[in-house]
């Protein structure tokens, strides 16, 4: 999709549709697992406003996707207390992928969605929701990388040995540093992380 300006407003509203609806979800799991932490700073909420940083949810994941082709954003983080989440650090994983998951829930409806579609006949509308599978299936693989303080390292701590857990928590505080640096300095990264993306696009589509 050529980022015109129309299409630049349709990234947009793309964007806040699906990272809203991502960060909603891990504050209502939260809340499901026993903690309303999220739920007292009014984080189980549709409104886009309670969720977006202006720079790191708008800006950023247009600048990386002309730059570089894959959108990289980041969200308010959803706080959680995890002495009050259900199951431990199980809970904190299912807080954590639940966001992920909906981001791929969102592009297997629209590609669903698409195949009801005539390409040729509403053309701007069906690239615009194919650009929606696109981009949330490309917000589900980037958020899975399991390095802190992405949502897949919840889910790789959940599992990880004692040792391995101690790493992943010093980390946490650079590790989207290292995350953005893979990315923009090690193409054999960037080359997984789209050959994930289109496998995952292909199986869907």
């Amino acid at each position: 999709m050529d980022l015109d300006t129309t299409n630049l407003v349709v990234l947009i509203l793309a964007l806040l549709i699906s990272i809203t609806i991502h960060e909603a979800m891990h504050a209502f799991t939260g809340y499901w697992l026993g903690d309303d932490t999220a739920k007292l700073e009014g984080r189980i909420s549709l409104n886009p406003l309670k969720h977006i940083d202006p720079f790191s949810t708008l800006i950023l994941p247009i600048i990386t996707t002309i730059a570089f082709g894959i959108p990289i954003l980041a969200a308010k983080p959803v706080p959680f207390n995890p002495n009050r989440v259900k199951y431990e650090e199980f809970g904190a994983a299912l807080i954590a992928v639940a966001g992920p998951l909906t981001n791929l829930v969102l592009a297997i409806l629209s590609a669903l969605f698409l195949n009801i579609l005539n390409p040729s006949l509403i053309s701007n509308t069906y690239l615009w929701i194919h650009a929606f599978v696109q981009l949330n299936v490309a917000l589900f693989v980037f958020n899975m990388i399991p390095i802190p303080p992405l949502d897949g390292s919840r889910v790789l701590y959940a599992f990880a040995p004692e040792a391995l857990q101690n790493v992943m928590a010093q980390l946490e505080q650079f590790g989207i540093f290292v995350v953005f640096g893979l990315i923009l300095l090690v193409p054999q990264f960037t080359d997984l992380l789209v050959n994930i993306d289109e496998a995952i696009l292909r199986f869907i589509t």
